[in-house]
């Protein structure tokens, strides 16, 4: 199941991630990979999303620290950036098994760079950039599993 949406700047990059998070916070646990190019959006839907859980601090990019995690209250968010990671392995160091051992939602950008150690996803979400206009971002959201099917159920309605 995969739905597509045409975004026309940040703001509706920020509004379908709200949507998205309103979908995905009444799940137990749930995993969300972010593909995209530099620059596609990735982060900035990430905080969108995370702002749509409930979460009213300032939501830091985890692009050096490669972990942030919100608690709201009952639900725990990890938002991973794999970007500088050179080894899946080195997901072992941060204690990723620890993570898995409770419900939680993840947001992983770069998931490619953790290949084999990170749980599967539940929604694959991909942003390209418009062909015809930069400032625009096709994403492309698509179910991975029961969870995911159920989450795009929602969102479709």
């Amino acid at each position: 199941m995969n739905s597509l949406y045409t975004l026309s700047n940040v703001a509706a990059t920020e509004q379908l991630a709200l949507t998205l998070s309103q979908c995905v916070i009444k799940q137990v646990s749930t995993v969300i990979y972010l593909e995209g190019d530099l620059g596609a959006g990735k982060t900035t839907f990430s905080k969108g999303f995370i702002q749509g859980c409930g979460y009213n601090g300032k939501v830091k990019s985890p692009t050096f620290t490669l972990l942030e995690y919100y608690q709201i209250e009952t639900v725990t968010i990890y938002h991973f950036d794999l970007y500088r990671l050179a080894d899946a392995e080195e997901l072992e160091y941060l204690g990723i098994r620890d993570y898995l051992e409770k419900p939680a939602i993840w947001l992983i950008e770069w998931p490619e760079r953790g290949r084999g150690i990170l749980p599967k996803a539940d929604i694959h979400i991909s942003i390209d950039y418009h062909l015809q206009d930069e400032a625009m971002r096709i994403m492309t959201i698509a179910a991975r599993s029961e969870t995911g099917v159920h989450i795009m159920q929602l969102l479709d309605k």
